[in-house]
């Protein structure tokens, strides 16, 4: 069993910057890569960056060059640092693992709203 939990997020102005925590536990986290989701309600879950247990990080496009995804093994925590916030940045992010076979599984965090005010 895994658990993720995400906090830091809040309201921010447009042209702001925040980070965002995912913390983990129940399983070795330096084994684990961690993926960021945002989701608009009544729409797909996008994914916005991901980081390897190799510490190999990659963001979208949509958010590369203002968005970074790093790790901290002694921590147990995955970060997404926003940076140059806009308006269409307003969603929940997401923190997500999946456990390969032989017992497969998703992980999903609750979530935490980010609202970027222009």
């Amino acid at each position: 069993q895994v658990q993720l939990v995400e906090s830091g997020g809040g309201l921010v102005q447009a042209g702001g910057s925040l980070r965002l925590s995912c913390a983990a536990s129940g399983r070795v986290f330096s084994s684990m890569y961690i993926d960021w989701y945002r989701q608009v309600p009544g729409s797909q879950r996008e994914l916005v960056g991901t980081i390897s247990s190799g510490d190999s990080a990659n963001v979208a496009d949509s958010v590369k060059g203002r968005f970074i995804v790093s790790r901290d093994n002694a921590k147990n925590t995955v970060y997404l640092q926003m940076n140059s916030l806009k308006p269409e940045d307003t969603t929940i992010y997401y923190c997500h693992t999946y456990i390969p076979p032989p017992s497969p599984m998703d992980y999903w965090g609750k979530g935490t709203l980010v609202p970027v005010s222009s």
